[in-house]
Parts: structure tokens; sequence; C-alpha cells
């Protein structure tokens, strides 16, 4: 019991440096990229670590075949998939910033986020 409570008071002391690497953090994921791609890469999505999609491509071809339903499958295939990889990008950079904190359990409570493990 009282060692949870020192983490506690720990946490509290750092309070600064937390915000600090939070924000440091957050510009890292603004800036990396992750991308994923549907029918053999004929729809590509690029999406940044904060989960913005930033690009998409689609192939003329699949434009030019009329099938509607195929490009929306694949969209959104596409999509999903970079969303995946920007979560586990985010749960990454959370991890590490958890680990430096030095507070038990952390950085894997906060891995489980990216992970759809809520």
């Amino acid at each position: 019991m009282f060692k949870g409570l020192s983490n506690l008071a720990s946490l509290m002391a750092n309070a600064g440096q937390i915000q600090e690497q939070a924000e440091e953090m957050q510009a890292r994921l603004r800036e990396r990229r992750v991308e994923a791609n549907a029918g053999g890469g004929m729809v590509r999505v690029e999406m940044s670590g904060d989960q913005k999609v930033t690009s998409i491509q689609i192939e003329q071809s699949l434009f030019d075949s009329g099938d509607k339903e195929m490009l929306e499958d694949l969209v959104l295939s596409a999509t999903n998939q970079a969303l995946d990889l920007a979560k586990q990008a985010a749960a990454e950079e959370m991890s590490g910033m958890a680990s430096g904190l030095g507070i038990p359990g952390l950085g894997d409570a906060l891995a489980k986020f990216g992970n759809g493990n809520t």
C-alpha cells in the first residue's frame, strides 16, 4: 500500500516533466507516417501517428472498372489497416515515455491502448 502511495507522490512531483514529455511525444506522432495498402497496392492510405489521414492514392484502373463497391471496400480496408498501424505507433511512443517515468506497470497499461485492449 505504501509503495503505491510513494509511486503516486513521485508521479505528482514529476508532473511538469511528464507534461513536457507528453508534448514531445505528440509532436513526434504528428510527424510519424504509416502506410497501408489494399488490392495489391491499388489503394494506398498514409496516416500520421496521431491518426490523421494524410494521403490516399487510388490507381486509375479502379475508377475505370466502374466497380464502386470494390473501390469502397479497398479504401475502407487500407484506411483501417493504416489506423491500426497509427495506433500501434502511438502505443509504442506511450510505452517508451512511461518506461522513463519509472512507474511499475504503466508502460504495459498504456501499450494496451494501441492494441484495442482498452
